[in-house]
This record gives structure tokens, C-alpha cells and sequence, in this order.
């Protein structure tokens, strides 16, 4: 396909090809927000949406128009011929195609599923490649083993190329990495060896090579953003062009942005109808991990105002449920289960009441919304709760889309 349309891959500026299990989007992210700080250019390829293709894709700082999204997804098409391909294939070749027609410093790469055979690792050379935190996903497609996964993801090291790699729950993933660089030739920079990350008073403190820094929280909310934040400075160190100034670092940990993601609602229909000192969150993770690190973030939360926290939960059928939900059910007494709007591999909520129980949480019961559930919930709080909806990021695109 990409042959077909001039081997637009073959064109692109510096690249920075991001995979993992959790924290890749949030990882590029930072990337962007230190890059442009800086006054460089950067495209950026991140999946899935939540409410509009065009998020997928950035030329130089901007969305994609949408008269330019529909010329370049004609022209592919053309140039397929009508041959077998999906979705994720053609809009990457798009994508790679609009990459390599407009000017920029640094392409930020994420890539849609495993890596070593994505669609997105037909770079050959990246400037730096990155592996965020491993762990259970897409088994059916990556193997039943953080072994298995961790292979699949290493897929995208290139011989030559510096592999930054973040902190991993496991010493298998981990192993597995270090495999694959002594086979290929690739350059490890590890968490914990080659670069730190760490709270550090009312901030962090990141050490490299490149860089010893202290610096401010991250505008992103969650401990784990700062591991995040962490794997983006490492990747810094190994991108052409002048050094990226502290300055520019902390004005892009204070302007970052990554929605669905630990994100407070602030406005909209969903937020009107809340009674006064209640709090409305979105988060989209799926998975064992992003349930640890949102138990993890109830945890701090109870600790510091100690108010209640009720869940609105929906996700797709392909996930682990109770894995999700076991970390958080501790610190959230309630659960109200809803599909997810429009999505056919939704999980029924009947099932999704079964696996909140399953993993602890008692009083919980199917929904016919996420409007819905939030009445339900207001009927039964005695004060100021606070509201989580998570579960899918498309849960989270549908709230974002219909709720403003």
C-alpha cells in the first residue's frame, strides 16, 4: 500500500516509535507538549480516537482539516485498487502519507496493537524507540504471557537505534527486552539503570545522561504520569537538533493535555446536573494496570478528603473485568454497570455486575446510561461523592462526544 502511494514512510522526519501495554499516548503526549515548548514541529500518530478521527492525526501542532483527510483517504483507496486491507492499514498509510508532505522536526508514532507486526513499524530507522509499562491486553492477539507480549512489542527495537524503556512490573518483561537488544544491537536505556524517575517533594526529579533536572508535577493527575513524563525526557535525549531547554520542560508539564484520561469534567450536561462539591472524572483505562494505578489514585484521594467514590463502569466484552476493577473496589462501595453506547462487543451490564461483584464491590447494579446511573447514584449519596466513569476509552469518547 504504502509503495503504491510513493513510500511516503520512506519521507518522514525523525521518529519516535512508542509502544506498551499502558502510557504510550500519555508518554507522546508529554513528548508533544516538551517538543513544542521548545518551538519545534511535530506530527503526531496516536489510536483510537475519542470522538472524531482527526485526533488520530496531527501535521506540525494542528489536527488534520478535514477536506486534507479526505483527499489523501481517496487517494489511498485508489491506489489499493480494491485489494483486501483494514481499516487501521489504510488510515496509516494516510496518515504516513500527509507525514511526509508537510514539514516537521519529529514524528511521534504510537503504535495500534503489539508492534512487531503493526502497521506502523515499517520504519526502518527510527531516531528512538520507546516501550512503556507491559501488561495484560489484546491476549488473543499478543499471547497469554507478559513473555509473549513483551516479545511482540520488543518487535519494534531497530538494530542501532536507542530503545528508552519504562519501569516494568515484571523482571520477564523486562528480560525480554534485554534479550532483544543484545540479539539486534539496539542501544537499552532502562528505567531504574540508565535514567530515574521519582516524586521528589511537591514535584519530580528526573536524572539522565542528558539531563538532572527537579521539576514541577505534571499537569496530567496520577503518580503515574510522572513515570510517564519520566520515559518522555529519556527519549529527549536521543532526537537531532539542539538540546530541549528546562524551561521548555516545565512549561510543557504545566500545558499537557491527553483527554480520557484521569480527566476531571468541568462543564457540560453531565456536570449541571451534579449537586453543589461534587467531582465528575473520565478515565478510558481497560486493563489490570490502568485498575492499579486508578486504585492507586483512589487511595490518595481518600486520604486526602476522604470523599466517597462511586463508579459508572462499562467496557468491551474482549477485556477482564474483574482484574479492572479488583484494585479499585477498596476505595469504591458502588458501581453502576452501562453498555457502551454503540459498540457491539460491549459487555451486557448484567455481566459487568457479576465481575464488580466478583471482585468486591457489593452494591452493584446494571444502568440504562451513564445519565442513568449517575441519577441512581445522587438518589443514594448522603453528601458529596465523587464520580468515576471509566471502563473504555470508547465509554470515555461517548461521554466527550454526547456530553460536551
Amino acid at each position: 500500500m504504502l509503495e503504491a502511494v510513493g513510500s511516503p514512510h520512506l519521507r518522514l522526519p525523525p521518529v519516535v516509535h512508542v509502544a506498551g501495554t499502558n502510557g504510550k499516548g500519555s508518554t507522546i503526549a508529554f513528548l508533544r507538549a516538551f517538543l513544542e515548548a521548545a518551538g519545534r514541529r511535530v506530527h503526531v500518530y496516536t489510536s483510537p480516537h475519542l470522538v472524531r478521527f482527526h485526533e488520530r492525526i496531527r501535521l506540525a501542532g494542528d489536527l488534520i482539516a478535514d477536506d486534507h483527510l479526505a483527499a489523501i483517504l481517496e487517494e489511498c483507496e485508489a491506489a489499493n485498487r480494491g485489494e483486501p486491507i483494514t481499516y487501521f492499514e489504510i488510515t496509516t498509510a494516510a496518515a504516513m502519507l500527509a507525514f511526509s508532505r508537510v514539514p516537521a522536526d519529529v514524528l511521534l508514532l504510537e503504535t495500534g496493537l503489539g508492534g512487531r507486526l503493526d502497521s506502523t513499524n515499517v520504519v526502518d530507522r527510527p531516531a528512538v524507540t520507546a516501550l512503556t509499562r507491559i501488561s495484560y491486553d489484546h491476549m488473543q492477539f499478543l499471547g497469554p504471557t507478559l513473555s509473549a507480549i513483551a516479545g511482540e512489542k520488543a518487535g519494534i527495537m531497530k538494530p542501532g537505534v536507542p530503545a528508552v524503556v519504562a519501569p516494568q512490573p515484571a523482571e520477564e518483561a523486562m528480560a525480554v527486552f534485554r534479550a532483544r537488544a543484545a540479539a539486534i544491537g539496539a542501544p537499552l536505556h532502562a528505567a531504574g539503570e540508565d535514567w530515574t524517575v521519582a516524586a521528589a517533594g511537591d514535584g519530580f526529579r528526573f536524572e539522565g545522561p542528558g539531563r538532572r533536572a527537579d521539576l514541577p508535577l505534571p499537569a496530567l493527575p496520577g503518580a503515574h504520569q510522572i513515570v510517564n513524563a519520566g520515559v518522555a525526557l529519556a527519549c529527549l535525549d536521543h532526537l537531532p537538533g539542539p538540546r530541549v531547554p528546562d524551561a521548555a520542560v516545565v512549561r510543557g508539564l504545566a500545558e499537557v493535555s491527553w483527554p480520557g484520561r484521569l480527566q476531571r469534567l468541568t462543564r457540560g450536561p453531565l456536570v449541571d446536573r451534579l449537586p453543589p462539591g461534587w467531582e465528575l472524572w473520565l478515565d478510558g483505562g481497560h486493563n489490570d494496570s490502568a485498575g492499579e494505578v486508578l486504585g492507586a489514585q483512589a487511595a490518595r484521594w481518600a486520604a486526602a478528603d476522604g470523599m466517597p467514590l462511586n463508579l459508572v463502569f462499562g467496557m468491551l466484552a474482549t477485556k477482564e473485568p474483574a482484574d479492572f476493577l479488583r484494585p479499585l473496589a477498596p476505595h469504591a462501595p458502588l458501581l453502576r454497570a452501562v453498555a457502551v453506547p454503540g459498540e457491539e462487543a460491549s459487555l451486557p451490564p448484567r455481566a459487568a455486575v457479576e465481575a464488580a461483584r466478583a471482585a468486591g464491590i457489593a452494591d452493584a447494579e446494571p444502568a440504562a446510561g451513564v445519565e442513568e446511573a449517575l441519577a441512581d447514584i445522587m438518589t443514594r449519596a448522603a453528601g458529596p461523592t465523587r464520580v468515576m466513569i471509566c471502563g473504555s476509552l470508547y465509554l470515555a469518547g461517548a461521554v466527550l462526544a454526547r456530553h460536551g
